[in-house]
């Protein structure tokens, strides 16, 4: 009987083991930079001086402490991860952030995209495959203004301080390439569009396309 308890004991642990490991050996993780660009808006903010510190104001109007909010572009780095349950489809997770600020009238942001995808590999092959990516997740605008001060002429001394942040729900989608260089390190150039309701209220539109190129490692035999 125990010989039996322990026959049954070792085949459940061998049936649990062998699609574990399979799922591992589909596990992808890349880093990469990129860039996402959207329009101004066309709004304005004065600045600290003004008797409106910080309120909305018309760019270009007779409020001459009036400053114009900015775009959004610039370097992002990118980092993500994926598992493929098959040859064709999977899910995974990836984020873009800004690591350094971006002016914004009298005030400074720091964009970050992260979203939860779908994925569907039309094309799947030794040494290529093509992905397509769709999902869901959220854009978050961090502000901040620069503040600075002097004791004196002996000390004076900078810092940021955040104001707030604004937080909208996105939907991505993306096209990407990953071409194996061996059979675990690869390069994956990608193509991304995000969808951002209500990213009006702080850019020029709800779209934001992007592109990137990451580096990633494959936990897999290809």
């Amino acid at each position: 009987m125990k010989t039996l308890c322990g026959c049954l004991f070792v085949g459940s642990l061998f049936a649990f083991c062998v699609p574990f490991a399979n799922a591992q050996n589909a596990l992808d993780v890349h880093v990469g930079f990129g860039s996402f660009h959207d329009s101004a808006s066309g709004a304005g903010l004065d600045g600290p001086s003004s008797l409106n510190a910080f309120g909305t104001c018309t760019p270009g109007s007779v409020d001459s402490l009036c400053q114009a909010t900015g775009n959004l572009g610039g370097f992002f780095l990118g980092l993500g991860g994926d598992i493929m349950f098959s040859k064709h489809f999977g899910a995974g997770f990836q984020a873009d952030i800004q690591p350094g600020r971006r002016n914004y009238g009298p005030l400074q942001y720091r964009q970050t995209f992260y979203d939860v995808n779908g994925i569907y590999a039309p094309i799947s092959q030794k040494r290529f495959e093509l992905r397509l990516l769709g999902g869901i997740g959220g854009a978050r605008t961090s502000f901040s203004l620069d503040q600075s001060g002097c004791i004196g002429t002996a000390v004076c001394s900078s810092q940021t301080v955040p104001v707030g942040t604004s937080n909208h729900f996105q939907i991505h989608t993306g096209v990407g390439v990953q071409v194996f260089l061996t059979s675990h390190v690869f390069v994956q150039p990608q193509f991304d569009f995000h969808y951002v309701p209500g990213f009006t209220d702080q850019f020029g539109s709800n779209a934001v396309p992007g592109g990137s190129i990451s580096v990633g490692y494959s936990f897999g035999e290809r």
